[in-house]
């Protein structure tokens, strides 16, 4: 976000509540005690018509302010610039790289690195190395790669390595993925709910598909070889859970296994999404600053609408900054309705 689209109201509120999320988009200018500090400083708060908002610690050093030394309000660029190091030499090493080697090229301790990039990213450094390089698989396998090559190529050691690491992540099998589902069985039914009809698909792993008047062509869309199977037992008792989670989405829903992949961004996204408390909204800037990317904003956008399972994760709850609905795959009037079920 830049610094001219938020307000100083807003600003002012993000100081009153230590907001770490704003920290790196403004500093906050002291004038009675001539100091600039970070809008989460822990200091005692001064009084409003004292304070003036900078853009960075530059422009406020060039009104003759001088950074807090408590809050270390500069830390904050040098943090950022330590984690795109980082992340710069993980993408271009063969091999896991340590956290202390990580840490000695950023000029941090380990311990502390640990906590700036997590800060920063949402992950640690070492699960954001295995993210890329699974993201780095299923994009080869998508794009039709052999399996073994793509295996090499993303970075694991070999095959029995990539297949223990993705158990459990991917849903389906790497050649299954490669062939749009071969191989893999998915459940599925149409049911009518107050929403109106409900398409519900699922894998042994769990909800892979839940939208609104869609149908069987929009599962064989997406998972072409797959043998889709109408119903079942066992299907049975998940679909009764969904169906609850739909017409009572505030008794909440995080019980029911969800089977859905994304790059990492997507998945760090999904998983702020099901933070989201029944009856409260986040912004997209809220969420994209909840995954350490703050001026990401469009990118949250766009990973909440590649969402696959409508309400399971929960991008309705997500709307414009000004407070207004926003958009919504399958009509506001739906968006509308989940969320006054669950403001109650």
């Amino acid at each position: 976000m830049d610094f001219g689209a938020m307000t100083d109201d807003a600003r002012w509120e993000a100081v009153q509540a230590r907001d770490k999320a704003q920290d790196g988009r403004f500093v906050t200018g002291v004038l009675t005690t001539g100091i600039y500090c970070r809008p989460s400083c822990a200091a005692r708060h001064p009084l409003r018509e004292n304070v003036r908002f900078f853009a960075d610690g530059d422009a406020a050093r060039a009104t003759g302010l001088r950074p807090c030394k408590r809050c270390l309000p500069d830390d904050v660029a040098r943090d950022e610039n330590a984690v795109i190091k980082a992340i710069a030499a993980i993408k271009q090493s063969e091999e896991p790289l340590a956290l202390a080697d990580l840490a000695a090229r950023t000029g941090y301790s380990p311990t502390h690195f640990q906590r700036v990039f997590t800060r920063h990213t949402g992950l640690s450094p070492a699960a954001y190395a295995r993210a890329l390089r699974d993201e780095r698989a299923r994009q080869a396998l998508s794009e039709g790669s052999r399996v073994t090559d793509a295996i090499y190529d993303a970075g694991f050691s070999g095959p029995s390595r990539f297949y223990q690491n993705m158990e459990g992540r991917m849903g389906m099998t790497a050649s299954a993925w490669v062939s749009g589902g071969k191989g893999t069985t998915i459940h599925w039914a149409v049911v009518p709910t107050s929403l109106g009809d409900m398409l519900v698909a699922a894998t042994e792993k769990g909800v892979c598909r839940l939208s609104f008047d869609e149908g069987r062509e929009a599962l064989e869309e997406r998972f072409p070889a797959a043998e889709l199977v109408e119903g079942g037992e066992e299907f049975a008792a998940l679909l009764k859970q969904v169906v609850e989670a739909v017409e009572a989405p505030v008794n909440g829903f995080d019980h029911i296994p969800v089977d859905v992949k994304g790059t990492a961004f997507q998945e760090a996204v999904w998983r702020e999404l099901r933070k989201i408390p029944a009856g409260e909204t986040r912004s997209y800037a809220d969420i994209a600053a909840a995954v350490g990317k703050p001026k990401a904003v469009r990118a949250a956008g766009s990973a909440n609408g590649a969402n696959n399972v409508a309400v399971l994760i929960p991008c309705h709850r997500v709307v414009r900054s000004d407070g207004t609905l926003g958009g919504y795959a399958y009509g506001l009037p739906i968006k509308e309705e989940l969320l006054k079920r669950e403001s109650f």
